[in-house]
């Protein structure tokens, strides 16, 4: 009972991801892409019918998989929904592993699902992957310099709406020439288009500013404001390495540990630097 009961979910999750990959197939524009992921859904549709020889009964698809993962896919990325796709059938691999020695055709779909992963790495390339290090470019340095910054103001000036006016104006002058400094890097690079790399850093840039700068508008005690400034900064960061580990099959702890790590420290050193400033002038 305990194996038809594994044997059904396996069965319904081959129909479900052979549903999405021919939805992602008839979506999206690149052609070999495409292939590919017909081919794999053609695939999947061959498991759920060895599957169903098997179990002897017939499963439905799991809708909300299905729209989940294709809006996913749709909205954050080719690359993104599809390692999610990839990390489930990681877990299919491992329930087949325990059921191949009472059912040796699992041992085909083993295969498969193993070939899947590679060709659904080696097919990946999307414009928002390829200006990924313009998109961390801006993003890091908003994140750093501005936190930092308001930090080291929120003692300074002690002023929320100073404080948050005085963030906005260095926004966008750091935006500006954060996207200047993208364009001309990209353009001696050579490696992409100049005029992109620059758009991609500047409005990521700007994008961060404005979430950073939020809670001095909201808030008006300072220190308030700082903490959820600094909650801000982390749940950013935490968001967009899950998102460039998930796509490019990364690790998230360490690339996270890292740049919480950087953030937070610039944050603490400026803040010191205020409170120093502060006793200092006499304020």
């Amino acid at each position: 009972m305990k194996d038809l009961r594994a044997l059904l979910g396996m069965e319904k999750g081959e129909l479900t991801e052979h549903k999405i990959y021919s939805y992602l197939a008839e979506k999206i524009k690149d052609p070999g892409n495409s292939k590919i992921l017909a081919s794999i859904a053609s695939d999947e549709l061959r498991h759920y019918g060895m599957l169903k020889a098997i179990t002897g009964k017939p499963a439905a698809p799991d809708a909300f998989a299905i729209s989940w993962y294709t809006f996913i896919s749709t909205t954050l990325g080719l690359s993104f929904g599809l390692k999610l796709m990839e990390n489930g059938e990681r877990n299919a691999q491992s329930a087949y592993g325990e059921l191949e020695i009472d059912y040796p055709a699992l041992a085909a779909m083993i295969a498969d699902e193993e070939r899947h992963e590679h060709e659904l790495i080696s097919m990946l390339s999307e414009e928002r992957l390829e200006y990924a290090s313009s998109i961390i470019l801006g993003l890091n340095d908003a994140l750093v310099e501005l936190s930092g910054t308001l930090a080291g103001l929120t003692l300074a000036l002690a002023n929320s709406r100073l404080i948050a006016l005085s963030g906005l104006i260095m926004g966008v002058a750091a935006a500006l020439s954060m996207a200047a400094s993208s364009y001309l890097s990209a353009r001696e690079d050579g490696s992409k288009d100049a005029k992109k790399a620059s758009v991609y850093t500047g409005i990521t840039y700007i994008f961060t500013v404005l979430l950073l700068i939020a809670p001095y508008f909201i808030f008006q005690n300072v220190y308030a404001a700082l903490a959820v400034l600094l909650a801000i900064t982390i749940l950013v960061i935490a968001a967009y390495t899950f998102y460039i580990t998930t796509a490019k099959g990364q690790r998230f702890r360490p690339r996270f540990a890292e740049m919480a790590a950087i953030s937070l420290a610039v944050a603490f050193i400026s803040f010191i630097f205020g409170l120093v400033l502060k006793y200092v002038m006499g304020a």
